[in-house]
C-alpha cells in the first residue's frame, strides 16, 4: 500500500492537481470536518458497496479517515478487490488538522 503525508497531499491540492479522494469515516465525523471527495464509510466498503467508485479502479485514489487506520484497512481491501492505485493518508484528519487547522 502506498502512503501520502498531509503536506504532500495539501501541496498537490493547492497546485490544482485532479485528485480522487475517498473519505471512509462515519457521517458524523465527516460533518465535523472534511477535505472533500467521495464519502463511503468503511463498513460499506467492506460490504462491497462500491458503485460510486467503480470507475476509479485504475486511478489514483487517496483514502482518508480520522487517524489513518481505517483508511489503511480500506486501501488494502480495495487493492484485494482490484483497485490498482490506492494511497493512504498517513495520520488522517487528526494530522491534517494539526498541520493546517480546519
Amino acid at each position: 500500500m502506498q502512503t501520502i503525508t498531509a503536506e504532500q497531499l495539501k501541496q498537490r491540492l493547492d497546485s490544482g492537481e485532479k485528485i480522487n479522494l475517498l473519505d471512509v469515516r462515519e457521517n458524523h465525523e465527516r460533518a465535523e470536518f472534511n477535505i472533500g471527495g467521495i464519502h463511503i464509510p468503511l463498513g460499506a466498503i467492506q460490504t462491497m458497496q462500491l458503485d460510486d467508485i467503480e470507475d476509479l479502479k485504475n486511478e489514483k485514489l487517496i483514502v482518508y479517515c480520522r487517524s489513518g487506520n481505517r483508511s489503511g484497512m480500506a486501501a488494502l481491501f480495495l487493492e484485494q478487490v482490484g483497485f490498482t492505485n490506492t494511497i493512504n493518508l498517513v495520520g488522517g484528519m487528526l494530522n491534517w488538522q494539526d498541520k493546517f487547522g480546519k
